[in-house]
């Protein structure tokens, strides 16, 4: 399935939603059924993540659908900043809509952080070269390990964290090699949509740095404001949906997702002898045995069967990852 980003024409049935906002969120459990109850009512699909500190997911449907959802959100005391990034898809990029309360929107194993009192200073894409570009800036991308693999801005740090919840250790063993001991320095961080790059700046903050910046909207809102000519990026950008990775102006990057691993996998990857289209890649060959990788075979012929009758299979795509929604 192909995404780009909507145009008043319409040009694609689908309207596709991520958003988030970190703003206090009480009676979790009263807020979700009324959240679920406007979502199906208006045939929206999807996954959003509420906790005491806020929401994030994305949702498809029709965009007055869309529309009545975000507008039932706003109405919360808090959240009438909503923060949403729109695209389109072909085809119902979910299977069913699920509305999940968890202990953090974006786990960072750190509940206790308050992004929406004590985060950086937001910084629009058409400022972030200006920023980077400055010798005294360290900047540091808060993206997992497999993300950071396909792409990144020139010259940032890489964490090489397997999951979000990792980037405070990370950060513990190196913050001395990072900030050395005299003044602090500044520190830019960025990640996809701008919501970890978010709390991971309330985190650096706590920690007792002051002059800490994040890319407001993430590298997808970079990429679609900065022209490719005046680019710093470097690559594509893994997304969270059936896209996998992007260009710039958002344009669809050339990644596939291996099945079995849900790693992204580039055209040269899959010429390796270890890749096999529903069963395996170089990365995740050695990780899995024989049984697994006919395990993966079947459910994929069965999803490739299930997308050919015009059905949902109920293990499809990247519902089937167990990642929570991350931006």
């Amino acid at each position: 399935m192909t995404m780009t980003q909507p145009t008043h024409q319409g040009a694609s049935p689908i309207c596709v939603a991520a958003l988030y906002r970190f703003a206090p969120l009480s009676r979790l459990g009263e807020v979700r059924d009324a959240l679920k109850k406007v979502s199906d009512e208006q045939g929206i699909k999807g996954t959003l993540l509420l906790a005491g500190e806020g929401i994030n997911g994305t949702i498809a449907g029709s965009r007055a659908g869309i529309d009545r959802v975000l507008d039932h959100i706003r109405n919360w005391p808090g959240f009438s900043d909503l923060d949403v990034k729109f695209s389109s898809a072909t085809t119902m990029p979910f299977h069913r809509m699920k509305v999940r309360v968890k202990q953090e929107i974006v786990t960072m194993g750190q509940p206790d952080l308050d992004p929406a009192s004590d985060a950086g200073t937001y910084v629009d894409p058409q400022d972030w070269n200006a920023l980077i570009d400055d010798p005294d800036t360290i900047v540091i991308d808060t993206r997992n390990d497999y993300e950071v693999s396909i792409g990144s801005f020139a010259g940032a740090v890489d964490p090489m964290t397997a999951s979000f919840r990792d980037f405070p250790d990370w950060f513990a063993r190196e913050r001395q090699r990072l900030l050395g001991s005299g003044k602090p320095p500044r520190v830019a961080m960025f990640c996809t949509g701008g919501i970890r790059c978010e709390k991971a700046s309330a985190y650096l903050k706590s920690e007792g740095l002051d002059d800490v910046y994040h890319l407001k909207g993430g590298i997808l809102a970079y990429l679609e404001h900065v022209a490719e000519e005046e680019s710093r990026w470097q690559g594509e950008c893994f997304v969270f949906d059936q896209r996998v990775a992007i260009g710039h102006g958002l344009s669809a990057g050339t990644h596939e997702l291996c099945f079995a691993c849900r790693r992204p996998v580039s055209p040269a990857d899959r010429l390796s002898p270890l890749y096999e289209a529903g069963a395996s890649c170089a990365a995740c060959h050695g990780e899995r045995d024989e049984r697994q990788r006919a395990s993966y075979r079947e459910r994929y012929r069965q999803e490739l069967r299930a997308a050919e009758q015009g059905r949902a299979h109920v293990g499809a795509t990247l519902e089937a990852t167990g990642r929570d929604h991350v931006g």
